[in-house]
């Protein structure tokens, strides 16, 4: 339960921090908190962040860099790009079909030569 005590101060803490910084003295809800918690010790409240914390700069921020984009496409190129893989993939189904086609075939044949050719193994008595 002790972690409870330290979450519970370091909660406190911040809140603390927060308030200085914002200037707002109005009581800050905690979302986490049961709604049957014991208030805080005083001595808690009002405690300062440790001394190992960083300070803030007060000077002003370089605002983060933009991200790079690429730049847009114009329209014809992509319409040029999708008629490219359209016909690319008529291409495969009809390669496939053909290749279905053949192999069909050749299935066939084999399959009549079979029957037609007198088997070389002897008939079966019942």
């Amino acid at each position: 339960m002790k972690w409870i005590k330290e979450r519970d101060a370091l909660i406190a803490q911040t809140m603390a921090f927060v308030q200085s910084v914002t200037g707002k003295t109005g009581e800050l809800r905690q979302p986490d908190a049961p709604a049957a918690a014991p208030p805080l010790p005083a001595e808690i409240v009002s405690a300062r962040p440790p001394e190992a914390a960083p300070e803030i700069d007060p000077s002003p921020a370089i605002p983060p860099p933009q991200p790079v984009h690429a730049p847009p496409r114009a329209i014809g190129d992509f319409r040029s790009e999708m008629q490219a893989r359209i016909a690319n993939f008529r291409k495969h189904q009809e390669r496939f079909e053909r290749e279905r086609e053949e192999y069909c075939a050749t299935t066939l044949a084999k399959l009549r030569e079979a029957i037609r050719a007198p088997s070389s193994r002897p008939p079966v008595e019942k």
